[in-house]
């Protein structure tokens, strides 16, 4: 009997609860455990038992080490947030729970390489600065100054990676088509932070901020508009928040874009005659709530036709791509990508179009697999460019990194 009540017998730890509670704003403590987390997370789509978030949520109420549960798994896609009754910011807990693991030094092999190569390179696909605006060669980009109307922030990825870098030429191209006014910062252009804080190691993201801060301040930026939605996510969420800036405008793409549609600036010279399906990434929709005006842009595109995947806005599948997952491997058959491909050719779709560098990776990637061709993945940039008659690809060569 005592060997049974031994075995049975949790050792809870009240200084660890005390930690998650501290890093998590007591936020896991609204959770009462009625698992609809659990069934609508994505990792149930591909794996025999999916991530057991309300489990996660448990470990953190009672103080015990949830770092082997499925911790590392979460892409912070928000789909438990969507349903949860109790309104738990789920991610955000998540995102607490990596924070106290990096404390106690219990995170998976290579993050602390990753970490420091973003303090390193100030970016985190090793890559050196000196690099960061070889995508714009010969576009004669201005540098960002002073009293311009827009900072076009390009992002860590659409500097550095060959594929995405067609995204950030494209822009280039549809901002002098709507005649706007804007620079970039070119090798000076920091990284958003993005990376550090959705791999939980927050206390380095709040220095990356707190720096980018001041230099966005001192260059006199108001309206910037970013390529990834992870990178808008931050400047809507993490700058700026502990002091009144009336200036601080930032954007995702696709909402300047709606705007400059709205005002009569963008006008298309050619038809784009293809059935297009739009992926909302996680970032940009669930966790922002823009879900119209990618596809107001979509419909303003002479000849596109839309149809719409079974799951789309807020019941939108996951690319994989998020809360870090871009940097870490994700087995064949496990990855969401494959799923999401099938659903747009199940519609049809001979497009399928994303406003997201991560989604464009992963879905790009899962339309190559099989014996299945014709399937084109773009962002959503790049129809517009294609539409105005924009150039994107450049003679840049290499492998995404």
């Amino acid at each position: 009997m005592n060997q049974a009540l031994a075995l049975d017998t949790l050792m809870l730890d009240d200084a660890l609860g005390d930690e998650v509670m501290r890093v998590t704003r007591g936020a896991a403590a609204a959770c009462y455990q009625c698992g609809v987390c659990t069934a609508v997370c994505p990792w149930g789509l591909v794996r025999e038992t999916g991530i057991s978030t309300r489990r996660l949520m448990r470990q953190a109420q009672l103080g015990m080490d949830g770092a082997a549960d499925g911790l590392w798994l979460c892409t912070t896609c928000a789909a438990c947030e969507a349903s949860c009754p109790r309104g738990v910011p789920i991610a955000d807990v998540i995102v607490g729970l990596r924070d106290v693991a990096w404390r106690r030094r219990s995170v998976p092999d290579g993050f602390n390489a990753l970490l420091w190569g973003m303090y390193a390179d100030g970016n985190p696909w090793g890559r050196p600065p000196s690099r960061r605006s070889v995508w714009a060669a010969g576009l004669d980009v201005p540098t960002f100054a002073a009293g311009q109307a827009v900072l076009y922030y390009v992002g860590c990825t659409s500097s550095y990676d060959p594929r995405m870098q067609r995204i950030a030429r494209a822009l280039v191209g549809i901002f002098r088509a709507a005649g706007v006014d804007f620079g970039i910062l070119g090798d000076a252009e920091p990284c958003c932070g993005e990376g550090a804080h959705a791999l939980g190691q927050r206390p380095y993201a709040r220095e990356i901020v707190a720096a980018n801060e001041k230099r966005f301040a001192a260059a006199g930026v108001s309206t910037i508009v970013a390529t990834s939605p992870h990178c808008a996510d931050m400047f809507k969420h993490r700058y700026f928040q502990d002091e009144a800036n009336d200036r601080w405008r930032p954007l995702h793409y696709t909402e300047y874009l709606a705007e400059l549609i709205a005002e009569g600036r963008l006008r298309f010279v050619r038809t784009v005659e293809t059935r297009v399906t739009y992926h909302d990434p996680c970032y940009l929709g669930r966790r922002n709530g823009i879900y119209d005006a990618p596809r107001q842009i979509l419909a303003a595109i002479p000849g596109v036709e839309i149809v719409e995947m079974a799951e789309s806005r807020a019941d939108a599948l996951c690319c994989g791509g998020g809360g870090g997952r871009m940097w870490q491997e994700t087995p064949a058959g496990e990855r969401f990508g494959d799923l999401r491909i099938e659903q747009a050719r199940t519609v049809g779709a001979d497009t399928l179009a994303t406003a997201c560098p991560h989604c464009v990776a992963c879905l790009e990637d899962a339309a190559k697999i099989g014996d299945r061709p014709g399937l084109r993945v773009v962002d959503i940039a790049e129809l517009v460019a294609e539409a105005l008659g924009v150039q994107t690809r450049s003679n840049l060569t290499g492998a995404r990194p």
